[in-house]
Order: C-alpha cells, then sequence, then structure tokens
C-alpha cells in the first residue's frame, strides 16, 4: 500500500538582506569553454548466449555379421552305364622315340593369408551432464515499479539455468580395406601363389612297344540321375547398422560479457576572465588596445556601498500524512520480460479502457505509470507494479 502525502507550500528566506562594499574591478571579457561533467567510463555489458535446434543421425544399432546357410544345388545327367567291358585280342608293335621340350612344374601353387592389423581412429563428441532447468532468484530495484522507493519491490524471477556439457573422446574400429575381411583384431585375406615351371628336353617315347589289341567294344546301357551341381555352403551376410534421427537444442555461441564505453560528458559554460588587471601603482599605466576599439580610462577604481536585499523563494514540500507498506506479496512480471512490445500492449490496453497513458511510444513512462496505478485503484488490484493480477485485468500477454 503506498504512503499518502499532502502538499504544502512556504516562503523562506534564502539569504538575510546585508550591505557589501562594490569594487569596481578592471575590465573583463567573456569566454566560453567546455566542462569536463563526468569522465569517459566502460560498463559490462551482458551478451546472451545462442541457441540452435539441431537434427543428428544417432547409432541404434551396430552393423554385424551373420552366417546364411546357402543350400546345395542339383542336376539331373544322363549317361552311359558299362553293361559288358570290351575285350582284346594281343598284336605285338615296336617303340617309336622323339625327342621333346616341355615346362616341368618346379612348385606346385599354393595360397597364403595375408594379415593386416585392424585400424582405429579417435571420434570425439559432446555429452550432456547436466540438464538444462530454472530457477528462483531474488531480485530488487524493478526498473519498471511505480513505487519511488526501489525497497518497494522485491521481486522473485524464475531464471534458466543452461546445460552443462563435457566433451569425450573414443577409439573406433575402422573398416577393413578392399579385399580384406575382419577375424579378431586384424584384417585378413586370401593370396593366390601361382605355380613356378621349368623347361627340359629329353627323348621320350613317342609310341612304345606294345602288343596291338584288337579291341572288342564294350557295350553299355544309358541311365539318367540326379547329382550335386553346386554343394551347400555358408556365406556370410553384413546386417546394416541402424540408425536414428532426433533433434535437440545446442548452445550456438555461449554467453559472455562484452566491455561497452560510456563517453565522457561535457558541458558548457560561460565565465569571465581578466582581461587587463586593477592596476594599484602611481607609475603611468600604458593604455590597452584591442583589434578595433581603443580603450580609454573612463573612471578611477572605487569602492561603494550598496544594499542587498533579503532573497526569498517558494518552497514546496510533500508531508507525510500516511506511511505505507507491505499487505502481502504478489506475483510480477520479470525485468527480462518487460519488453517494449509489452509496454506497447500495457499503453494499448489502458487508452481502451478510458485511461491517459500519453503517447503510444513503448515507454512506461511518468504520464502511463500514473494512468496504471489509477487503473489499479479503480479496480482494487495490487498497487505499484506490473503484477500479474494487473497484467491479467488488462488483458495483456505477458
Amino acid at each position: 500500500m503506498p504512503a499518502e502525502f499532502e502538499t504544502e507550500t512556504e516562503r523562506v528566506m534564502v539569504k538575510e538582506a546585508s550591505k557589501k562594499l562594490i569594487y569596481v574591478p578592471a575590465e573583463y571579457e567573456t569566454v566560453t569553454e567546455q566542462v569536463l561533467v563526468s569522465q569517459e567510463s566502460k560498463k559490462m555489458v551482458v551478451v546472451p548466449a545462442e541457441y540452435e535446434d539441431v537434427t543428428e543421425r544417432v547409432l541404434v544399432r551396430e552393423a554385424s555379421k551373420r552366417l546364411v546357410y546357402v543350400p546345395a544345388e542339383y542336376e539331373t545327367v544322363t549317361e552311359n552305364v558299362l553293361v559288358k567291358a570290351e575285350s582284346k585280342k594281343m598284336i605285338p608293335v615296336s617303340a617309336v622315340y622323339e625327342t621333346v621340350t616341355e615346362q616341368m612344374v618346379s612348385k606346385e601353387a599354393s595360397s597364403r593369408i595375408d594379415r593386416v592389423p585392424a585400424q582405429y581412429e579417435s571420434v570425439t563428441e559432446r555429452v550432456e551432464t547436466s540438464p538444462a532447468s530454472t530457477k528462483w532468484v531474488k531480485r530488487k530495484a524493478d526498473k519498471n515499479c511505480l513505487s519511488a522507493d526501489p525497497n518497494d519491490c522485491l521481486v522473485w524471477c524464475l531464471v534458466e539455468v543452461p546445460a552443462e556439457y563435457k566433451t569425450v573422446t573414443k577409439r573406433v574400429r575402422k573398416a577393413c580395406a578392399e579385399g580384406y575381411t575382419s577375424s579378431g583384431e586384424d584384417c585378413i585375406k586370401e593370396v593366390s601363389i601361382p605355380a613356378e615351371y621349368k623347361t627340359a628336353t629329353r627323348r621320350v617315347v613317342k609310341t612304345p612297344a606294345t602288343t596291338k589289341e584288337e579291341i572288342i567294344p564294350a557295350e553299355y546301357k544309358t541311365v539318367t540321375r540326379r547329382v550335386v551341381k553346386t554343394p551347400a555352403t555358408v556365406k556370410e551376410e553384413v546386417i546394416p547398422a541402424e540408425y536414428t534421427t532426433v533433434s535437440k537444442r545446442v548452445i550456438k555461441t555461449p554467453a559472455t560479457v562484452r566491455e561497452e564505453v560510456i563517453p565522457a560528458d561535457y558541458t558548457t559554460v560561460t565565465r569571465q576572465v581578466v582581461k587587463t588587471a586593477a592596476a594599484t601603482r602611481e607609475e603611468a599605466i600604458p593604455a590597452e588596445y584591442s583589434t578595433a576599439t581603443k580603450q580609454v580610462l573612463k573612471a578611477a577604481a572605487t569602492t561603494r556601498e550598496i544594499e542587498i536585499p533579503a532573497e526569498y523563494t517558494t518552497v514546496t514540500k510533500r508531508r507525510l500524512v500516511k506511511k505505507g507498506g507491505f499487505t502481502e506479496w504478489r506475483e510480477v512480471v520479470c525485468n527480462y520480460k518487460v519488453t517494449a512490445e509489452l509496454n506497447r500492449q500495457i499503453q494499448r490496453a489502458l487508452r481502451d479502457r478510458g485511461y491517459d497513458p500519453g503517447p503510444i511510444d513503448n515507454i512506461i513512462g511518468t504520464r502511463t505509470k500514473a494512468a496504471l496505478v489509477k487503473f489499479q485503484k479503480d479496480n482494487g488490484l495490487p498497487i505499484g507494479n506490473l503484477n500479474v493480477e494487473t497484467m491479467k485485468a488488462l488483458g495483456v500477454e505477458y
């Protein structure tokens, strides 16, 4: 509840009537100069953090492998089956020889296992250690308080506490190079080693001594049967990794503090300075000259007594009739929510309800505060600040 005052006006003597001796001084001229009112200073301005929404793919299940059974393939073949073997009749034939050059296998073809250690890489990621939260902070002197005494405006504000993160680094295994397969901690592949040959010349029997046989052809019959074309095997099948897309809010630019320069404040003052000092010597003092006007002595310096009347001023005072105080606490709009848009809504709402807030200038000035207090009194609302009950009564969104 605000204190009640009444205004009193009285005439107060500032200075009694007196006498003083006036000295007729030397000549002066008026100069204008700039006087420093307040020195240049600096203040720290909080630059709030910036956030952005990012979308990223998160691994749900890593890629893996499984063995898949491949069944055998069969085909139907038709072949002749011996029913009766052929028989021979022997006739002697002499051997025939010839010289031949041929390649001989010196080393059979083989294979080897080429083994390469698996490669790893370091991956760095940010992990949230503490989620974002809010807390109540007690503050004083709300800039939009309608009371002249800042102690009348005690405010609890709900403040956001940003999330905390830490950076972790882990080792992740890389995929094997092309042609290699994973085997435990290594990558392996089978490499074929071709056979080695050498050239040799020798005399060989072209036609060995034999007995010429007179062949009695065998007897056959045709049969059909099902044979294995490709035997059953097991193959390795890759199961791709599964991902999901998540969206989260991350800090784009952390909150900082920047230094802002407050320029020095100057004012222009006019004062009198001595142009020609008063002379008291008996010797002749030469006349002084300025650019266009010749200066001559008109009257000698003297002193004279003059009456100085008493000085009065009218003082208007506010006398406390009834002391104000607190009746109970009310929820108010915190400073960071008091924007130009909110001020404009308040001024428009007051004007629409028949109260005069002055020009719609987005500033809670003297006329707007007076209109707001009158609205609060007329509607039985808490007086002295931008409380939530007043905002609701005005229909203002905050």
